[in-house]
């Protein structure tokens, strides 16, 4: 499969995120998506600045007028382990509606043609998503805001509240 766009259905798959007894629970996408309007917000990694200091809190600052236009849940995903998204998520505490999740072999990223074209292994990091928002209606894809070239032009919270 192709990179994900608008019209598809989004593949199943497993996430994974640490419950509060620092266990690991995994989620099917399809569980976590079907039946609901969601948005499926994609980052290169936890804590990295781009995404800590502008791309989530967007959408933490954003969320409860998302959630006012039929969005059920936000899902942050990250190709980082259950444990760092954990770690992530606790670090906006006053986040009350995003859920962090957890890609950790970048399997989802890459069923989705979302995996990060710049080859980033020597450095340490591995594959990477790119930089997206997806919202997705019951399973299909409605919008497909993918940045290129490390931006954050497109797919911010303000750009979903212009979609709905």
């Amino acid at each position: 499969m192709g990179r994900i766009a608008v019209g598809d259905t989004i593949p199943d798959g497993t996430l994974s995120y640490a419950n509060e007894a620092h266990q690991v629970v995994n989620v099917s996408v399809h569980s976590l998506a079907a039946g609901k309007q969601v948005i499926l917000v994609g980052v290169p990694g936890a804590f990295t600045p781009g995404c800590s200091l502008k791309h989530v809190p967007g959408f933490i600052e954003k969320a409860e007028e998302l959630k006012s236009k039929g969005i059920s849940e936000i899902f942050v995903l990250s190709v980082n382990d259950p444990y760092v998204m954990k770690g992530w998520a606790k670090s906006y505490p006053e986040n009350k509606h995003l859920k962090f999740l957890s890609d950790s072999t970048a399997a989802y990223i890459k069923s989705l043609g979302l995996e990060l074209e710049l080859d980033v292994s020597d450095k340490g990091y591995g594959t990477r998503s790119e930089r997206f928002a997806l919202l997705l209606d019951d399973l299909q894809v409605k919008v497909a805001n993918v940045e290129t070239g490390g931006q954050l032009k497109v797919s911010t919270a303000e750009d979903m509240l212009k979609s709905l």
